[in-house]
């Protein structure tokens, strides 16, 4: 094995992400839209760049892996909004629970029927049912109940941008007043891009979107060994 070739591989790939992710990010502050968001943006330009170059999935997220591998410290971090707001969970608890468990259950099974509808295989079944969690939570989710966790980690970013464009529509029909029920509205239905979104509304509205990615996230987590035994 060559691992000087190897270094280099890894150091462009790892590179071409980043600077995607970056000139993403700068598009989608001067043209903000779900078409220009990084989430979307990134990987449509990463996969013409393997395809112009020949390389496949699988060399590339090998010589990535590090990338995947800070999914664990961020899932860490996600306990700082938690604290940040202990108040608020103390006093809508009651809503939250509801809201999380009702959110999750219609995520779980809506994408359960869909692909049994689509007659898609037991695996891909499996890998899409988390699609409503955040990627970190998602993956473990997904390799808890037998799922593929990078292609559930793609039906995650697709649920996300799907969610933060329909989101900003679906608050113009529904008589959302409060900060709670707007922000909860993208933390539960589009995750990281949601939270996002919501942040464009309102700061209150993206603490609470924030809130609840994490908080169904956990939930998702915990109860992933109760599922895939039901599974």
């Amino acid at each position: 094995m060559n691992w000087n070739s190897v270094i280099v591989q890894a150091v462009f790939w790892s590179a071409a992400t980043i600077l995607f992710y970056l000139a993403g990010k700068r598009l989608h502050r001067r043209r903000p839209g779900w078409w220009t968001s990084p989430l979307m943006a990134t990987p449509l330009l990463l996969i013409g760049l393997a395809l112009a170059l020949h390389e496949t999935y699988g060399a590339y997220i090998r010589q990535t892996h590090w990338l995947v591998a800070l999914l664990g410290p961020a899932t860490v971090a996600f306990a700082v909004p938690i604290w940040e707001q202990r108040a608020l969970i103390r006093r809508h608890w009651p809503v939250l629970t509801a809201g999380m468990l009702a959110g999750s259950g219609t995520a779980m099974a809506s994408a359960w029927g869909l692909a049994r509808l689509l007659g898609l295989s037991g695996t891909l079944q499996l890998s899409l049912l988390p699609r409503s969690i955040s990627t970190p939570f998602a993956m473990t989710v997904s390799g808890e109940i037998g799922g593929v966790p990078d292609l559930t980690a793609v039906f995650v970013i697709v649920t996300g941008i799907c969610g933060a464009a329909l989101g900003e529509a679906i608050l113009k029909i529904l008589p959302l007043r409060s900060a709670m029920a707007r922000g909860a509205l993208f933390g539960m239905g589009a995750h990281g891009a949601g939270v996002a979104k919501a942040h464009g509304i309102g700061s209150e509205e993206g603490a609470i979107a924030g809130l609840v990615m994490v908080l169904v996230g956990l939930v998702n987590v915990l109860a992933a060994p109760l599922l895939a035994r039901l599974l």
